[in-house]
């Protein structure tokens, strides 16, 4: 019995680098604009997480 499993094949990327850096700038116009800490302290983790993808 040959049980040989395929690998998937490479996850293409969905946002590309302009993406990224349209999103960050978004991100960082709404921390402004926002009073909210917790949802600051959540824009700030995103924009960081965001930030590594570059």
């Amino acid at each position: 019995m040959n049980t040989t499993t395929k690998e998937p094949g490479r996850a293409r990327a969905l946002l590309s680098t302009a993406d990224m850096k349209l999103l960050r700038r978004a991100l960082e116009s709404h921390a402004k604009a926002t009073e909210d800490r917790d949802e600051l302290a959540s824009i700030n983790a995103l924009h960081h997480r965001l930030g590594t993808y570059n």
